[in-house]
């Protein structure tokens, strides 16, 4: 991604990479010999194939310029947060101040600012999956309010029965073909359903767990401690996202059966 940090350049303009390099050409200057300067080149190439690569790394300088938020990623904030009602908003905005009081109670550990760097991007991540679920949630609301389940289900026993007494072949083929499309639409209205009662259970874990992380941070000594805390943010964010991506499949199934086809004058 373009708006994505350049690893190897923060790993090459860190002050303890550039202090080497110029030791050792400082080195080789000095003594007439190319040596020195031949395995800096060498360690570096080393040294800037591995740690670009390194997840901590990375987070850490996403982390640093945490601030300066690429545009783009602030605007999928915005547009999610344009989806909320007033009251999902709300549960938005208490989750972002736990965040913070969190990271502040972080801080006052040892090593506490880099405790803080690395700990940040899980906590938005956890705060990204909750405004895509809420955002999933509505869109299934949307879509089970809008369709009559009952009259759904009715054409489903009533074009069945059509098929049964069906005698002629060709309309038969195409009465069946119509059954398993309603059958596929009855099938994945249940599992809307479902869908929605287990994401409403997951915001409310996000929820708790957020408040268990600024529980604990109050009080919390070890910074081991608060990593495995971390493990168990991360943890939550992987189901949370598999659940988001199971339903935008489904939205997609749905997206597909109705797919309009182009007519009159295509926009080129």
């Amino acid at each position: 991604m373009a708006d994505s940090p350049s690893f190897i350049k923060a790993a090459f303009l860190l002050p303890a990479n550039l202090v080497g390099l110029l030791t050792a050409g400082a080195s080789s200057l000095m003594t007439g010999e190319p040596l020195p300067a031949l395995v800096a080149l060498g360690v570096e190439g080393l040294y800037l194939g591995i740690v670009p690569s390194m997840k901590r790394f990375q987070r850490a300088v996403r982390a640093k310029g945490g601030d300066e938020a690429p545009d783009a990623e602030r605007k999928q904030v915005d547009a999610l947060l344009a989806e909320l009602a007033p009251s999902q908003r709300e549960h938005y905005q208490a989750l972002v101040g736990l965040k913070e009081k969190i990271l502040e109670n972080y801080r006052r550990l040892p090593a506490g600012k880099v405790l803080a760097s690395d700990s940040e991007p899980r906590l938005d991540a956890l705060l990204t999956s909750f405004l895509r679920l809420v955002s999933a949630l509505n869109h299934h609301r949307t879509y089970l309010n809008s369709t009559d389940r009952a009259q759904l289900e009715k054409e489903l026993r009533e074009l069945e029965a059509e098929v049964a007494q069906e005698p002629n072949p060709r309309l038969k083929d195409v009465k069946e073909k119509r059954l398993e499309i309603l059958r596929k639409r009855v099938a994945r209205f249940q599992q809307a359903g479902e869908s929605r009662e287990v994401v409403s259970h997951q915001l409310a874990g996000i929820e708790d767990l957020m408040r268990l992380t600024h529980e604990q941070s109050i009080t919390i000594r070890d910074p081991e401690t608060v990593n495995r805390q971390l493990d168990v943010v991360s943890a939550e964010v992987e189901a949370t996202d598999e659940t988001v991506r199971e339903m935008e499949r489904f939205m997609d199934f749905q997206e597909e059966v109705g797919k309009p086809l182009p007519h009159g004058t295509r926009v080129r």
